[in-house]
């Protein structure tokens, strides 16, 4: 599997330069995942933008990131241009459970204000 990772000082951007994300790709990328996630990448972007199509396999497989950063910070899913992987986000609603901006400068904004927020909440309050 080809892809470029964008490692910044609070996030990374993982971008698939794969047009499918299918039950060739899935089990590969999700070792990705988990790479990331064990070498402590506190926030994640996954980009689609080169993405033409994903299958079941594709998505269980970002499911999986979603899930493993469910503990570790932020994942945000940007990219997503092409009427296949759009249609498959309407039809399989995983919009109600990822976060998906449009843009990638969306996507730190959001990782931004998570972090913001989490470090707000982690303060004692003041009484």
């Amino acid at each position: 599997m080809k892809f470029s990772t964008d490692k910044q000082e609070r996030y990374s951007v993982f971008t698939p330069d794969e047009e499918n994300l299918n039950s060739a790709i899935a089990p590969q990328l999700k070792s990705e995942f988990v790479i990331m996630a064990n070498e402590g990448i506190a926030n994640l972007i996954l980009d689609l933008s080169n993405v033409k199509y994903v299958d079941s396999s594709g998505l269980s497989a970002i499911l999986t990131a979603r899930r493993l950063w469910s503990n570790l910070g932020t994942f945000v899913v940007t990219g997503v241009v092409h009427s296949a992987v759009k249609r498959l986000v309407e039809i399989s609603k995983v919009d109600t459970v990822l976060t998906i901006l449009p843009t990638q400068s969306e996507a730190v904004d959001f990782v931004f204000m998570e972090e913001l927020q989490r470090d707000l909440q982690a303060e004692p309050g003041d009484e």
